[in-house]
Order: C-alpha cells, then structure tokens, then sequence
C-alpha cells in the first residue's frame, strides 16, 4: 500500500471510528470499540477496498496511533478524539507541571476570553511537549503554542486522562491557567 491509500483509509477510519460510524453502518459499543471482521466487510461493501493486513498497517503505522486493536486483535477503536459518546475507559491521572496546546492566532481572543474548550468532541487534547503542539497548531496556519499549568489545574480539581496514544484529555482549561 502506498502512502496516499494509507493516508486516505485512516482519515476515512478517523471519520467512522471517531464521529459518524452510521456512514457504514457499524455501532460502537460503550468504549468506542468495533468488531473488525466487521469493519472490513461493510468498508469493502461500502467501495473502501482493505484486507486485515491493510487495516493492521495504518494502525501499527500511523504516527499519531489514533487507533488501537484489542488484546486479541477482533477489535478496534480510535485512541480519542470522539464526538460520538463513549467512554475510553480511562482513569484520572495526574499530568505533568505543563501541558501545551497548539493553536491558530485567530482563535486568541476568544481563549481569552473563554479558555480552551472542547468544542463538539469528548475531551480538549493537550500535548506533553511543544513539538507536537507546533505540529498540531500547523494543521491551520502558524502555530501559536499555549502553556498549560496543568499541575495548578489538577491540584484545582480538574480530572487529566492520557489516552492509549499519550495525548492528555480533559474537559476544558479555564484562561487563568493558559500562558499566551
């Protein structure tokens, strides 16, 4: 598989595994999970050609790992990102002193003002150093990298998660603990 098929079929897998799983017509069980004999069957009836070994390429190599295959390799779930409910099942954790979050300058005022929110997904996703977040603000424009005092956070009372792919989850960041 070359690299444009690898990189078409985890954005169409981002698409159904985090947001709109009813566009081939699987069901995510309470923690994200899909069957994956399922999964490849509805994807090839749906023109998405992909064997298993396809599908295990894009997860073993996806450089972000926003997927992950159960023990037993049956099923399969994207690490976070969801705007679907489910429960990643993860317990509260806590985070480093800092945390970063990259971002775009036209979005400023409106941290300012309000914080980070999560918008339409599950959980903010923060980043435990600046390289990933300079990549993650790069998606839109020039980065702007935000400091989070994540530790004055969770000693406040905020709960962290750190997905199966070691990006911290919470659910907003007030803008006392943003560093602009």
């Amino acid at each position: 598989m070359n690299e444009q098929q690898t990189k078409s079929i985890s954005k169409f897998l981002s698409l159904i595994l985090r947001h709109q799983p009813e566009v081939i017509g699987i069901t995510l069980d309470e923690n994200g999970w899909t069957d994956v004999d399922e999964l490849i069957a509805k994807m090839n009836a749906k023109g998405h050609r992909i064997s298993f070994d396809q599908l295990e390429e894009v997860v073993i190599t996806n450089d972000k790992q926003r997927f992950a295959f159960s023990e037993d390799y049956n099923k399969i779930r994207a690490s976070q990102g969801h705007s679907v409910n489910i429960s990643l099942g993860l317990d509260p954790q806590e985070p480093p002193e800092y945390l970063y979050h990259g971002t775009v300058a036209k979005f400023l005022d409106s941290i300012h003002k309000e914080g980070l929110q999560r918008m339409s997904r599950q959980h903010l996703h923060l980043s435990r150093d600046r390289e990933t977040a300079v990549k993650v603000g790069s998606r839109r424009g020039a980065p702007v990298i935000l400091n989070i005092n994540s530790g004055a956070m969770h000693k406040d009372g905020f709960l962290f998660y750190l997905s199966d792919n070691g990006v911290w989850l919470t659910d907003h960041v007030p803008a006392k603990y943003i560093n602009f």
